[in-house]
C-alpha cells in the first residue's frame, strides 16, 4: 500500500481498538461499493468504467491515508469507516476541518489540479472503504461526463462543510460543537454508537479534554447520551438536533441539495 501508516497515541484509543481494530458488526456486513453514495450516484455505464478498478480495503482506527502536504496516489470512497480531515499546525496541534463517510470521497484535491493537500486524512471510525489509483479517477473527471458534474458538486458540499466547521469552532459552544460532532458522525454510521473517546474528540475539535468532558456530562444527565469507556451511545436523536448548534443542518442541508441532483 503507496500511503502512509501512522497511528494516533494509543492512550487516545478506546481500550479495545489496538487489539479488535475492525469489529464483528463491520465485519460481517456486506461489502459493495455502491454502499458509497457518491459511486452510487454516478449512472451504470460510468460506474461500470471504474468498478473493475475500485479495491476494498479495510480502514483501522488511526491509519493515515493521506499525510498533509503528500501527494495523492489514492483516492479513497469509504463505505463504512469514517474519515477525518485534519488541519495540522507547526506545533503539531490538530483541528478537524471535515468528515467523510460514506456520502463521500477522500483525497479530492486530486481533481482540482492541486495534486496534494494541506490537510491530514486520518480514519477515526473503524470500517472499510474502495480505494482507486488517483490517475484512473483523475482521466474519468477530466473526460467530463455526468462523473465531473456529480464529482464538482460533492467538491462544492464541502467547501461549505469545512466553511461552516470553521465558523462553529469560532462562535459556538464546545457543548454545541460536541453535538454537531455527533450528528455528523450518526449520519455516516449504521447504528446510534459511537466508539470515541473524550481525548480523541476533544483532538478532532481542537479543544480542551475537560471541555469535552463537561459537554459529555451535561448532555448524558439531559439524557440525551450515555457514555461509557469511549463509548457513546445516543439515546434522544431529536433533542440531540436541538441543542446543536444550525451549522449541522446548514451542512446536511447542502449535502442533500447538491448530492441528489442528477445532471442531464
Amino acid at each position: 500500500m503507496n500511503t502512509a501508516m501512522m497511528h494516533l497515541n494509543p492512550s487516545l484509543l478506546p481500550p479495545s481498538a489496538a487489539a479488535w481494530p475492525i469489529n464483528n458488526t463491520i465485519m460481517r456486513m456486506p461489502h459493495n461499493p455502491l454502499q458509497n453514495q457518491l459511486l452510487a450516484r454516478l449512472p451504470e455505464a460510468e460506474f461500470d468504467e471504474l468498478l473493475p478498478h475500485l479495491e476494498l480495503v479495510p480502514m483501522p482506527l488511526g491509519q493515515v491515508l493521506h499525510e498533509s502536504g503528500s501527494s495523492v496516489s489514492y483516492v479513497y470512497f469509504p463505505t463504512t469507516a469514517i474519515v477525518s480531515l485534519l488541519y495540522v499546525l507547526e506545533d503539531g496541534a490538530t483541528a478537524e476541518t471535515a468528515v467523510v463517510g460514506k456520502e463521500g470521497m477522500v483525497g479530492l484535491s486530486l481533481l482540482t489540479g492541486g495534486e496534494s493537500t494541506l490537510n491530514r486524512a486520518i480514519v477515526q471510525n473503524v470500517g472499510f472503504g474502495y480505494r482507486l489509483k488517483a490517475q484512473i479517477l483523475k482521466n474519468k473527471f477530466d473526460h467530463g461526463g455526468c462523473l465531473f458534474h456529480i464529482f464538482l458538486r460533492y467538491f462544492q458540499a464541502l467547501i461549505t462543510h469545512v466553511a461552516q466547521t470553521a465558523v462553529c469552532n469560532r462562535h459556538h459552544t464546545v457543548e454545541q460543537q460536541l453535538c454537531r460532532f455527533l450528528l455528523q458522525n450518526l449520519d455516516r454510521l449504521p447504528s446510534n454508537s459511537i466508539t470515541m473517546t473524550q481525548e480523541l474528540i476533544a483532538t478532532m475539535l481542537g479543544v480542551r479534554r475537560e471541555g469535552i468532558t463537561e459537554a459529555a456530562g451535561n448532555l448524558q444527565r439531559a439524557g440525551l447520551i450515555k457514555y461509557s469507556r469511549g463509548q457513546i451511545e445516543v439515546l434522544e436523536r431529536p433533542k440531540l438536533e436541538v441543542a446543536a448548534c444550525e451549522c449541522y443542518a446548514v451542512v446536511k442541508q447542502e449535502f442533500d441539495r447538491l448530492l441528489t441532483y442528477n445532471p442531464s
